[in-house]
């Protein structure tokens, strides 16, 4: 009896030690921001802060959804749609004038292929963004004069990946 219970006790233990895992702890696991760069068109060299600007998503049936809200900076971090091939963006500059004529609106799309990248089982899945390329819907009066793509790769949230000169 006792050769049975030292036995059993002892295929306990395996059973319990090889079920064992090291603690799941998602430290970079994080889908990466599309970071874009404003720059003053006359001195290309030269950040140049955007003020009052307000960035609206679009989801793909049109509803606004607001990303960021009244800012003034020289760099922004957008994120990109995964389930979709491209994602639509309203930029304005000064969103609530005093006079309602002042408010200039930029359409810019980014057009990208996503990647699935499976990081560990605490992680999951991120989605990395290539080929980026980018449309800016003409009106005539747009504030954003030209538009950059400094890397078609969007895998990390560290440097600038667009460029945009107004």
């Amino acid at each position: 009896m006792k050769k049975i219970s030292a036995s059993f006790l002892v295929l306990l233990a395996l059973i319990f030690l090889t079920n064992c895992e090291k603690d799941d702890i998602c430290v970079d696991g994080d889908t990466p921001l599309l970071i874009i760069r404003f720059l003053d068109a006359d001195n290309p060299t030269e950040f140049q802060d955007v003020s009052g600007l307000e960035v609206r998503g679009l989801l793909p049936d049109g509803t606004p959804l607001d990303v960021i809200a009244n800012a003034s900076a020289d760099s922004i971090a957008i994120p990109l749609q995964i389930g979709e091939s491209g994602t639509t963006f309203i930029l304005s500059q000064n969103p609530t004038p005093t006079d309602e004529t002042t408010v200039n609106l930029d359409t810019l799309r980014f057009t990208y292929g996503t990647s699935e990248i499976f990081i560990s089982r605490a992680c999951g899945f991120v989605a990395n963004y290539d080929s980026l390329d980018n449309e800016l819907t003409a009106d005539g009066d747009n504030w954003i004069q030209s538009i950059e793509i400094v890397t078609p790769l969007v895998e990390n949230s560290v440097s600038a990946h667009v460029q945009i000169f107004h």
